[in-house]
């Protein structure tokens, strides 16, 4: 199989377990493909997500300036320059607009009767990620098993998206991950980082592949759809660490 010039990769369900880090194999499978093309992740979750999550476990072998980090959805990227992590650009919120969409959110919640922010949750309710505010219904550190069964219809996120679309007009709301809505800028989205990173690094998309397991409408890869990049979806890490081994034997 050829390796395109760039390969993105969404992080949670498709690289990794919901914030769960690497596995050992697909450490030492990601580092292979860093020697041999570029390699992107991007997803909703804040750069310490990224680091933790990815970079950590990374073997020190690995070739990092080949690696780029995008967090929340596209907003931001970062890259390795001069042994640190470098931020490119970040389109972020100001506060106002962030209390603007917390207070959003909360109504929404409580109004569709799908989350009691009285009680207690695993993690905040509402994270302010600078370019991005998720909303997660179970809270930031809920575990898996619990996540999976909490909307395994999407008919819940599909209500939580739909009232905070229409209270805020002038945004880019998006779901997120199995339990969460994702807030940021109007028209930021993954399309946006992967034109943005593109043209950095002058890779046509039409030599890049993006690997996902929400390739599909309504789920949180579809932007990818909106440019001119390859597509390869897939249903778990197992899937990604298959193709991966494709691409590097």
């Amino acid at each position: 199989m050829n390796i395109p010039k760039l390969i993105m990769f969404d992080l949670d369900g498709t690289l990794a377990e919901s914030k769960q880090p690497l596995t050992s194999e697909m450490a030492e499978l990601l580092t292979r493909l860093l020697d041999t093309t570029r390699v992107a992740v991007i997803s909703g979750g804040a750069l310490p997500q990224f680091l933790s999550q990815v970079v950590e476990q990374l073997p020190s072998e690995a070739n990092l300036s080949n690696l780029y980090l995008l967090p929340t959805s596209g907003a931001g990227l970062y890259e390795y320059t001069n042994g640190e992590w470098k931020k490119i650009y970040e389109e972020r919120l100001s506060e106002k607009e962030a209390q603007n969409i917390k207070t959003v959110m909360r109504d929404a919640g409580t109004t569709l009767g799908l989350i009691d922010f009285s009680q207690p949750a695993y993690g905040e309710h509402i994270e302010y990620r600078g370019a991005q505010v998720t909303l997660s219904a179970l809270g930031q550190r809920a575990p898996i098993d619990e996540k999976m069964a909490w909307d395994p219809d999407r008919t819940k996120r599909a209500a939580l998206h739909a009232h905070i679309s229409k209270h805020l007009p002038t945004f880019s709301v998006k779901i997120g991950g199995k339990t969460s809505i994702d807030v940021t800028k109007q028209n930021i989205d993954k399309a946006y980082g992967i034109h943005k990173l593109c043209e950095r690094i002058s890779v046509p998309e039409s030599d890049t592949l993006y690997v996902g397991d929400e390739l599909r409408s309504g789920g949180n890869d579809e932007a990818a759809y909106k440019t001119a990049v390859q597509t390869h979806p897939v249903t778990n890490p197992e899937d990604t660490m298959k193709l991966i081994r494709e691409l590097v034997s």
